[in-house]
């Protein structure tokens, strides 16, 4: 079985919409991203940044599913 893997965005118009939210998210949680390189970030404050943009990715997209 021969798996690649896929890690192209779907929308590559969404790239800097999705970069604002990411360093949005990481101010109001206090993790100090930076632009470029971030190796001294530990792996859990990373984590955390990307599991509150999926939280608010789901969010949205529940609130334009429903109309609002």
């Amino acid at each position: 079985m021969n798996q690649q893997s896929n890690n192209s965005q779907m929308v590559p118009e969404a790239r800097a919409a999705l970069s604002n939210m990411k360093f949005e998210i990481a101010r109001e949680l206090g993790v100090n991203l930076k632009q470029g390189y971030n190796g001294d970030l530990s792996s859990r404050e990373n984590g955390y940044v990307g599991g509150y943009m999926v939280k608010r990715l789901i969010e949205q997209a529940e609130r334009q599913m429903a109309g609002k």
